[in-house]
């Protein structure tokens, strides 16, 4: 048995909680560590009570290396589990370096101050980890993280060379707020407000903000308009998979949600440059963050489903073959099951098996690695055991050709 010791205590580092105490045989000590303890303290009198685990806590300031050293130290666990803010991923990297614990994260690195986010900051750790003897693996939620191992999947049982991958993800269901994000606001909002981008032709191309859109036909929801994104996994899928022809990446919207969105920008609540209020410098999209519904206290009365999956066209034997691989995740299934909702579900359930697959010795390595350079298939064994079964369709109809605009 071993100990893990997870960082942050959203909705996403419940889940992880919840899952690593029902599996007491790999995780056999755990350490929640967030800045707030009494969230921390919460999710731990929660899975105490639903799998009779005891989960210790701590008061952490993941921004202060020094501090998350002392931490680590007190504790001594063989890896750490971050799913805090993306901008604490490099201090808590530094920190697990300096400590000699491996590493586990959901999103990668961006800067507090720089709405950008890319995986070059957390790759240049590859030889630092690589001298240490450590693994970091990174992006181990959804996407990024399942629709990775999904594409290695489809490589390694269905494809002789992929070609066309478009990820589709859509959040069906209803919280019943008038606005609300289903993850850190902070994060979604500057996600989505940044430019398009895909990959195609062996080149980047770049979009205005939702320019690109269409209808997309999701299992057991139905169609649901889907807008283009540039999401992390893109970056290193198409550096493993060098013989992707085009990438690209889709996500539901709903009208309610744009029109909100388009709102707060025109008024200037989604900037990140500082203005003064009262004599006091505040950043708008932290105030904004500030009086949203906190994304873990979305799940009680939230109905329907996410849909989430990669649509693969490629050659197999010589011929065209598609392959469309998915997950759907029901929002009051999640809440009855540990009181979630999907969306930090299906990021924390992927989390939690990543870091037993680590644990296990079944990933393994020195260095730094995204999800897909490694063995997909027993990671795709215990999906349906954690809770999020995949369903695939070998040959069938995709929502999108491979000669379109």
């Amino acid at each position: 048995m071993a100990k893990v010791m997870i960082i942050g205590a959203g909705g996403v580092g419940s889940v992880v909680a919840h899952k690593c105490a029902s599996a007491p045989d790999v995780f056999g000590e755990i350490l929640l560590a967030s800045r707030t303890k009494s969230k921390c303290d919460a999710i731990a009198a929660s899975a105490e009570k639903i799998y009779g685990r005891t989960i210790k806590t701590a008061a952490l300031d993941a921004d202060n290396v020094a501090e998350t050293v002392a931490l680590i130290n007190s504790f001594r666990p063989d890896m750490v589990i971050n799913v805090a803010l993306p901008y604490q991923d490099l201090t808590i990297m530094d920190a697990c370096l300096e400590t000699g614990v491996h590493y586990l994260d959901t999103a990668n690195y961006e800067p507090k101050d720089v709405a950008k986010f890319e995986y070059s900051w957390q790759w240049a750790y590859q030889e630092r980890f690589r001298e240490k003897g450590l693994l970091a693996v990174l992006g181990c939620g959804f996407d990024p993280g399942v629709t990775g191992v999904f594409t290695a999947y489809a490589a390694k049982h269905h494809f002789d060379e992929i070609q066309y991958l478009d990820i589709i993800d859509c959040n069906a269901g209803d919280h019943g707020k008038a606005f609300a994000t289903n993850f850190n606001p902070e994060i979604n909002i500057r996600e989505i407000t940044q430019n398009g981008r895909f990959w195609e032709n062996s080149a980047w191309r770049e979009t205005e903000p939702l320019e690109i859109h269409r209808g997309v036909n999701y299992p057991n929801v139905g169609v649901k308009e889907s807008y283009l994104l540039f999401h992390e996994e893109l970056e290193s899928l198409v550096k493993n998979f060098p013989t992707l022809k085009r990438a690209r990446f889709w996500m539901t919207f709903s009208e309610n949600y744009i029109t909100h969105l388009r709102v707060l920008e025109n008024v200037g609540m989604t900037s990140i440059k500082p203005i003064k209020y009262q004599g006091i410098e505040i950043v708008p999209l932290q105030f904004l963050k500030a009086v949203l519904p906190e994304p873990s206290s979305l799940g009680e009365g939230y109905h329907g489903e996410t849909s989430i999956g990669c649509q693969i066209r490629g050659l197999k034997d010589g011929k065209e073959q598609t392959y469309f691989v998915y997950n759907n995740c029901d929002h009051a299934a999640v809440f009855k099951e540990i009181g979630a909702q999907a969306v930090s579900y299906t990021t924390g359930v992927p989390a939690m098996i990543g870091a037993m697959l680590m644990l296990q010795g079944k990933w393994s390595g020195k260095g730094v690695y995204n999800v897909e350079e490694f063995n997909p298939d027993p990671f795709m064994a215990l999906l349906g055991q954690y809770g999020l079964p995949w369903h695939e369709v070998v040959g069938g109809e995709l929502a999108f050709s491979a000669n379109e605009a």
